[in-house]
């Protein structure tokens, strides 16, 4: 089958077109800046080159209606006609409690995703416009929805119930819910394959370390705990965003500087993480060339964002009871040996040993990076998330 994926954020649509039955991807690119005059679709060309075109101003449905429209064209087409696209996978941010599982995309299912838009108000909107464009371009073609938060639905009470009365759970639905479900998903199967092990049968550690992060304790092939929660803001120190802190901390903020509750959201998402701390950039590799050059903010930010990591794997483990494998995933944890390297020593006591070489000449590659005689595995999983939400896409669509 012909698979088209469609991630479709506030502002952009990223898209693959997969074919199922080989797994390629026969073409993938993305629109950027919808709602701007400078709304442009950048794609690769099936020479591979890279190749942008601007689209003026725009609207989903009209992002949607150009990336089919490139995929038919004569120039830089991959297919004849719509007719050609089989399904089509969505990625949905937050399914709440509502959907432990992917689904087909009926109106009841629209209903209950938006039933979560106050759970995920800049995602979950933005996932369901594009479901919409893809009704209206394409009436009748079968439609899934694929979602963060599902992967997680198996974590007991003890470690997604937060310690807040009682009601606002009831009530509100206030509890860890856990993101990037698909990819720990993907890179938890991937691994046990890669590494010839039975996933019920051992005690994993998924670590999705990018721009965003998440780390998840998988036991069994089941999420029994993740470091992300009602939003994506907790857990990790993330790019912009702050990951764990004290509560207090933040009301103590909005009373001393009188911060509405869109400034504090404003700050804790757009303004945080290594960003914040360092002043320079939210992007690993311009921290790395700063501390490089000696500068102490970008250190003590890169210091401070590698230590959160430690403390989740070591938490984790213990948690377990032990872990036999650890994943490294994400555009930080694919290709950041030295970040992997600092990750890893001081998780010695447990028995994991790197492979400094190999690990330093690892980029992006399935790759084992511990050493033989280390007790933990360490293995490097780039993660496909537009390969899981196909497979998904075709497994229900069948």
């Amino acid at each position: 089958m012909k698979i088209l994926v469609l991630n479709c954020g506030s502002s952009s649509v990223k898209y693959k077109l997969i074919d199922t039955a080989t797994e390629n991807t026969l073409a993938e690119g993305g629109v950027e800046k919808i709602g701007l005059p400078d709304a442009f679709l950048k794609f690769k060309k099936p020479s591979g080159e890279k190749e942008m075109l601007p689209l003026g101003l725009t609207d989903h449905q009209g992002s949607v209606k150009a990336i089919l429209d490139l995929l038919t064209s004569k120039d830089n087409g991959c297919i004849a006609s719509y007719d050609e696209i089989d399904a089509v996978g969505h990625r949905v941010v937050h399914g709440a409690e509502k959907f432990s599982e992917s689904v087909l995309i009926t109106p009841e299912v629209i209903d209950q995703v938006k039933a979560c838009y106050d759970l995920a108000p800049l995602h979950n909107p933005a996932n369901i416009t594009g479901i919409e464009a893809i009704e209206a371009i394409m009436p009748g073609i079968p439609q899934v929805a694929v979602f963060d938060t599902a992967f997680h639905q198996t974590m007991p009470a003890r470690a997604y119930m937060y310690a807040i009365p009682y009601k606002y759970y009831e009530q509100d639905g206030v509890r860890r819910y856990g993101f990037h479900g698909t990819s720990h998903r993907y890179v938890s199967a991937r691994a046990a394959e890669i590494l010839g092990v039975d996933l019920a049968a051992v005690k994993m550690i998924t670590c999705h370390v990018g721009n965003g992060g998440s780390i998840t304790a998988v036991d069994g092939g089941k999420s029994v705990d993740t470091s992300m929660g009602l939003t994506p803001t907790e857990g990790l120190m993330m790019g912009t965003r702050v990951g764990d802190i004290d509560p207090g901390a933040l009301v103590y903020m909005m009373n001393k500087h009188n911060l509405s509750p869109a400034e504090l959201q404003k700050i804790i998402n757009k303004e945080s993480g290594v960003l914040g701390v360092s002043e320079i950039s939210s992007d690993m590799r311009e921290l790395e060339a700063a501390v490089a050059k000696g500068d102490e903010r970008a250190k003590l930010a890169l210091d401070m964002y590698e230590l959160r990591i430690t403390k989740y794997i070591g938490a984790y483990a213990a948690e377990m009871g032990g872990v036999d494998i650890i994943v490294f995933t994400g555009g930080v944890g694919e290709n950041q040996a030295g970040l992997r390297a600092d990750v890893c020593r001081p998780l010695t006591f447990m028995g994991v040993k790197i492979d400094e070489e190999l690990n330093a000449r690892t980029r992006g590659t399935e790759t084992v990076i511990s050493s033989a005689d280390s007790k933990v595995t360490v293995i490097v999983v780039p993660t496909d998330e537009e390969l899981m939400i196909a497979r998904d896409t075709e497994a229900i669509v069948k």
